[in-house]
This record gives C-alpha cells, sequence and structure tokens, in this order.
C-alpha cells in the first residue's frame, strides 16, 4: 500500500469519492511558525488555515517545530507535510463524517538536531506569526534555562531566542515584530508567555532595546481553544486505511465542533480572515465571558454529572447521554441551574450548551466517565463550586441538582481504601481505582471510616469535608444549608442507593 506523499497527490492515484484533497499551490510562503507537531494543532490551527488557503484568503504555510527532544516531525517530513484528518459527529442529529487531507505544513524543523534551521526561520520577513501548543506545562519558567544552549530547554527559551535572532537581523525594525498565538489551556496564556519572555531576557543580560522591541511591537494574544481531538484511531486504523487506499501514519481524527477565541484587535482578523471561511473563530476585546461559558457549562456539566453516573453504573459520556434518566439529569443540570446562574447573554448560553449537548452525544467519541474522575474536586472547585455560589447569591436557595453532585463526588470514595497512590473503591457495579493525589484519597478514606449510617453521621461527613479550606480555599459550610443538604443526600445514597436518588431528582425536576 502507498504512503500518502506529495508525490501521490500528483500522480494519478484513485482517491476515494469521500475525501477532499488539496487543490491550492504546494510553493505558498512560509508564513506561520508552529511550535508543536501534536494532534490537536493539526486537526485545529493547521485545519484552519488550510480552509483559508482554499479559498485564497491566507496564501500561507505552517513551519512546524518540534518543542521537545522526540516528536513527529521526520515523520511529517517523510509525508511533505501531508496528513488525513477525518472530523465526525452529530450534525443537525445525524452522525456526519468529514475526511480531507490537509496541506498547510511546508514542512518540520527538529531544533535539537537542527538548531541553525530553526533560528534562520527567524530571518524570514514572511513570517508572521508564532502558534504554540506545547501542553498546559509548557508555558514555564525555567531559571536554568540558557541562550547558550543550542536549543533551551523550554518553549519560552526557544521563543527569546528566535525573537532576539529576529531582533538583531532586522536591526529592531519595528515592523518585524511577531503576532504571538499561544493554545496552551492556561489562563491568560499570552500575558503568561509574554512575561516570561522578558523575565528570560533580564536573566540572559539581553539589551534593554530588545526588550523595549519585545513589549511595543510583537503581540502577544490571549486565547480560549475549544475542539476534541482524539488523534490516531489505532483501534479502527486498518479498516480506515482500507476505505482510504493509502497509509497515513498521521491520521488525525477529531469531533465537528471548533471553537477559538482569540482577545486581541481586531484589525488582525484581516491578517487572519478565519470568519470569512466560516470558521467558529471570535474576536474580541476581553475573552472571559467565553472562558466563563467554556468552564461553567462545558466543563462544569462534565464534572457536576460524572459522578452520579459512574455510580449508577455507566461508562462513557455518550452512554450517560443516551440513557433515559442520567441524559435528562446532564440536561437539567445545564438549562436549570448553570445558566441561570451564568450572568451573561442567555441565548449566548443557550446556543453553546445546544453545541455542547450534541458533542456529548458524539457516537464516535468513547468518553471514559472514570478518566473524566481523575482530579474531580480540583476541577470541582474550578468548574462547579461558583454556580452554586453565583445561583445562590441570585434567587437565595441552592440549585438542586449541582448541589447533589457534591455529595455524588463525595460519595464516590465512600469504602475506598488507600492502596500505594491510588484508591481502591467500590459501587454496585464493582470495584475500580480512583488516582489523585495522595493526600486527598487518604483524607476522604479517613473521614468516610467515621462514617456509621446514621443521618447525623452522614451529616459529619459533608460538614468535616466542606470545612477542609485546604482543599476549597475556603468553608464551605459557610454556604447557609448546604452541609446540611449535601448531608441529606449522602445519607439517602447510602440508605437507598444513588440511582433512587438520581431518579427522584429527575422525575421531581422542572424540565
Amino acid at each position: 500500500m502507498e504512503k500518502l506523499c506529495s508525490n501521490l497527490l500528483k500522480g494519478n492515484f484513485n482517491f476515494p469519492d469521500d475525501i477532499e484533497v488539496p487543490k491550492y499551490p504546494a510553493n505558498l510562503p512560509e508564513r506561520v511558525l508552529q511550535f508543536g507537531e501534536g494532534n490537536f494543532l493539526r486537526a485545529f490551527v493547521d485545519w484552519m488555515i488550510h480552509q483559508m488557503n482554499k479559498k485564497g484568503l491566507f496564501n500561507g504555510r505552517v513551519v512546524v517545530v518540534q518543542p521537545i527532544a522526540e516528536g513527529l516531525v521526520e515523520k511529517l517530513n517523510e509525508q511533505d507535510g501531508l496528513y488525513t484528518l477525518i472530523l465526525r459527529g452529530l450534525k443537525n442529529g445525524k452522525p456526519t463524517e468529514i475526511k480531507e487531507i490537509i496541506s498547510s505544513v511546508s514542512r518540520g524543523i527538529n531544533p535539537y538536531k537542527d538548531w541553525d534551521e530553526f533560528i534562520k526561520c527567524a530571518e524570514n520577513p514572511q513570517i508572521e506569526f508564532v502558534i504554540s501548543n506545547t501542553t498546559e506545562a509548557g508555558i514555564a519558567y525555567d531559571r536554568e534555562d540558557s541562550i547558550e544552549m543550542k536549543p533551551p530547554r523550554s518553549f519560552p527559551g526557544k521563543l527569546t531566542a528566535y525573537l532576539y535572532h529576529r531582533f538583531k537581523h532586522f536591526n529592531g525594525d519595528p515592523e518585524k515584530g511577531m503576532v504571538i498565538i499561544p493554545c496552551e489551556l492556561i489562563d491568560r496564556n499570552g500575558d503568561n508567555l509574554k512575561k516570561i519572555v522578558l523575565q528570560l531576557a533580564d536573566d540572559w543580560n539581553l539589551p534593554g532595546e530588545f526588550k523595549i522591541w519585545v513589549k511595543e511591537h510583537n503581540i502577544f494574544l490571549n486565547t480560549l481553544v475549544d475542539r476534541v481531538v482524539t488523534g490516531y484511531p489505532k483501534d479502527e486504523i486498518e479498516a480506515i486505511r482500507e476505505k482510504l487506499g493509502y497509509e497515513d501514519e498521521l491520521l488525525d481524527t477529531g469531533e465537528l465542533f471548533h471553537l477559538w477565541v482569540i482577545e486581541g484587535p481586531k484589525e488582525l482578523s484581516e491578517k487572519l480572515p478565519f470568519t470569512k471561511v466560516g470558521l467558529n473563530v471570535i474576536w474580541t476585546d476581553d475573552m472571559t465571558p467565553y472562558r466563563t461559558r467554556k468552564v461553567r457549562i462545558l466543563n462544569g456539566a462534565h464534572t457536576s454529572s460524572v459522578p452520579a453516573a459512574f455510580l449508577y453504573g455507566l461508562e462513557t459520556v455518550g452512554e450517560m447521554m443516551d440513557h433515559e434518566v442520567m441524559g435528562e439529569y446532564v440536561r437539567s443540570i445545564i438549562y436549570d441551574e448553570i445558566i441561570p446562574s451564568i450572568d451573561l447573554d442567555r441565548n449566548m448560553l443557550i446556543e453553546f450548551a445546544d453545541a455542547v449537548i450534541e458533542r456529548f452525544k458524539n457516537p464516535f467519541i468513547k468518553h471514559y466517565l472514570i478518566s473524566i474522575l481523575l482530579n474531580s474536586t480540583s476541577k470541582f472547585k474550578a468548574r462547579v463550586l461558583p454556580s452554586i455560589k453565583e445561583y445562590y447569591s441570585k434567587y437565595g436557595n441552592l440549585p438542586e441538582k449541582l448541589t447533589f453532585s457534591m455529595a455524588a463526588l463525595i460519595a464516590v470514595y465512600k469504602d475506598g481504601k488507600v492502596e500505594g497512590n491510588a484508591m481502591r473503591a467500590y459501587r454496585e457495579k464493582g470495584e475500580f481505582i480512583m488516582r489523585d493525589d495522595l493526600p486527598l484519597l487518604e483524607f476522604y478514606e479517613n473521614v468516610w471510616k467515621a462514617f456509621d449510617g446514621s443521618r447525623q453521621s452522614a451529616f459529619e461527613v459533608a460538614k468535616r469535608i466542606l470545612g477542609n479550606t485546604a482543599l476549597w480555599n475556603e468553608n464551605l459550610n459557610a454556604i447557609p444549608g448546604f452541609a446540611e443538604k449535601v448531608g441529606e443526600y449522602l445519607y439517602e445514597i447510602a440508605v437507598s442507593g444513588i440511582k433512587d436518588v438520581v431518579n427522584r431528582l429527575v422525575k421531581g425536576g422542572n424540565r
């Protein structure tokens, strides 16, 4: 079977009718330097640039830089930057699949093997944009980093070295500054990256003029990205390969939904005209509302519904959404409790929530509940607690199902025993392993040891857990009636079982 490469496109290969093959020129200039060659950027940013190129609205390609020593650029170069992307999901309720060969990547560079080729990119006046996704840990300050290393150890270090070489090569020309667009999933990612670059410039005793050039003539944008990218489909690759008729070691898969919120000058939307090809990219002066919407609705719905669904005996998000009771439970949490707690435009919230429901029901993605349960306490604090507190502040009473979701989370650890760095716990369906910070697991185990099956004992469990300021950064017993309500739900779960409690909540709901 032939491998995907540019010769395959130039020859007489018979591609399947349902795959789109690139038709725009292969010799477009390099305009983007991208740190990261992984599945996400290839199914998100590089796919978007490909869409603009198809319409002749960007006319540029991407140089991909491997941010760590081991990576995929060798394979990327073997395939001449080409790879197949399959986007799958529900569209208007119907299963939909889009297959396309993406050709927006020109080449890959491994700076650990070819530093000179990497730094030479800084001399190219046509490269205007830097894009990155080096994981959340990638935007981090390394005080031991050095410009004498080739390459520096960290991503910010490599970027600083690149910018300094560009500054020197163009003699500090204000017109040669870069637009830097990080996609790492940390709050204010652009601001944080800029701060580290300037700190490294100080550490490395780089000229003051360079720091002024970085501050005044380079734009660091804060962003929010959203698309589930499932990557290389190893479980179905043989069947996919047979349908395609060629071999692609970089084949990538993801969901249909995508959203990119970019906080920055609107005039940049002319240089990067994503919206002109119908892409879901939002340019804004303040990304806070969009971040709140995503964290509270998408992430919050996951975190608040998964403990109950898992204890109920379900295994995946799709199974949860298709379940008659749990599916309604999730929808009620979103529309009846989370959305009313958020002081943003209701239509914007409902539109996003409708998309979230469709995404949760995506039949092509198996998202296991046990994996979502990882680090649930810290997730609950960031994603669900704000909805509970703001709902109470607005309406003077507690949101029923979100309050229950706290009890369901606590109930996950009931009867758990810490073994090594994990906890062996139990649900009606059988035992399972919970992984989290060891002190947290030990705390939950110790609290539950005191439970004697009584209503008062359940209240004491709730009170101790909610009062642990190390977990929540505050004493949640201060929320009027919260401990009593959570304790009552814990007692009901212990006596009647999770199914009876959820069934009652759903039947007594207001949707």
